[in-house]
């Protein structure tokens, strides 16, 4: 599949620019160049077999003002890089463009955090991270500032109530490691930033706040909680049983904490089998994964009021939807269970059609609410079709 966008030159790409067209196509699959990271490792031993049986998608067709998108042109107006469509645990139909192919890691952004909160779960379940607890009990560098009070739940469902104003989102941003570091100074880090935050406290627990630092916070905590990395926390516990052929990443700041918002790195095929693994309720044929009770809290238990009353909900026209655990949930039925990371990053879980579909991309605009129209559309399309 080709789309006419231009890649940049490879020695072009840097800190600067990488998250800007043309430059992100390639910087997207080749983060490992850009910035440290840790590896997530797979067991080659016990790797999930996906059966491929494709299916036409002649049928698909989406209706625009000057004539109709087939599948072909919806993955090349939305900068497509990768996507694989599981129904029935088969692999239907798969694409791939810009130097993609079934075993390119690319990173995943925001989606990212779907997949911490599967990890979250299992910690859970395991009976070492408390989910009711303040965050200040596995993290008491944050106990006296605006995170006190909130809990580990109110992290994880973007209800706390911190709101970083300019000056902290600059200090934030510095301390993640995905932007030039400022010579002569020593490095920010993401720690030292939560450790020495200055905002004034607000209450916790109300409406949906999007605030991409408190998963990072909940990354360290879910660290001292098992007192083991987390790219050790997410090979041990979700990528080798779940079965991944490839091995993950995880992006790190400059003294090794994770960015657990949106730095992980996976193929397209290993995040439909993460798909694959929710929409069987946390089962990889008869090894519980993730307890089944954590998948079907993200379905059905986020706080409908919280998400129509945050920042989102216009952004969807008013759908009926929650947010848990790091998923979005649109409650209509088929009810859709899907994470979602800028530039164009999706996995959807329609579990009443045994549907998964993991897309990855390199969109030019961070959020393109056109890109994000089309592709809940395509969705909607891909079922109709396949069902």
């Amino acid at each position: 599949m080709a789309d006419g966008r231009n890649e940049a030159d490879e020695t072009a790409v840097t800190l600067a620019n990488w998250r800007s067209a043309p430059f992100s196509r390639r910087a997207f699959r080749n983060v490992r160049t850009l910035m440290p990271v840790a590896d997530i490792a797979n067991d080659p031993a016990a790797v999930w077999a996906l059966t491929e049986a494709p299916r036409t998608l002649d049928a698909f067709s989406l209706a625009m003002p000057d004539g109709e998108l087939g599948f072909a042109d919806f993955l090349a107006a939305t900068a497509t890089d990768a996507i694989v469509i599981l129904k029935d645990d088969q692999i239907v139909a798969e694409a791939y463009a810009g130097g993609m192919t079934p075993h390119t890691p690319h990173i995943i952004m925001s989606a990212t955090k779907s997949v911490v909160g599967l990890i979250a779960g299992i910690l859970a379940g395991e009976g070492l991270l408390d989910v009711e607890a303040e965050v200040g009990s596995y993290v008491p560098e944050v106990a006296a500032t605006a995170y006190h009070g909130a809990t580990i739940r109110q992290l994880l469902d973007m209800r706390g109530g911190v709101v970083l104003d300019a000056a902290h989102q600059r200090a934030y941003d510095a301390a993640t490691h995905w932007l030039p570091q400022t010579t002569g100074a020593p490095p920010p880090d993401l720690h030292g930033f939560f450790a020495h935050m200055s905002l004034p406290a607000r209450p916790h627990g109300g409406i949906f706040r999007y605030v991409s630092a408190n998963i990072d916070l909940l990354g360290w905590a879910m660290e001292r909680a098992a007192g083991e990395s987390f790219a050790m926390l997410a090979s041990r516990l979700l990528w080798q049983p779940l079965g991944a052929a490839d091995a993950a990443f995880i992006t790190l700041d400059g003294r090794g904490a994770p960015r657990c918002t949106g730095g992980l790195g996976a193929t397209a095929r290993d995040l439909a089998r993460v798909g694959q693994l929710v929409l069987a309720g946390g089962q990889r044929g008869n090894r519980s994964v993730v307890p089944a009770e954590w998948i079907e809290d993200i379905a059905d238990n986020g706080d409908e009021n919280a998400w129509a009353r945050g920042e989102f909900a216009m952004s969807f026209g008013r759908r009926r939807m929650h947010y848990r655990s790091g998923w979005y949930v649109a409650r209509d039925e088929p009810k859709l269970l899907f994470a979602m990371g800028i530039h164009g990053q999706n996995l959807f879980v329609d579990r009443a059609n045994g549907l998964v579909i993991a897309k990855l991309s390199a969109q030019n605009e961070a959020v393109d609410g056109r890109a994000v129209g089309l592709t809940h559309r395509a969705v909607a399309e891909l079922r109709r079709c396949l069902a």
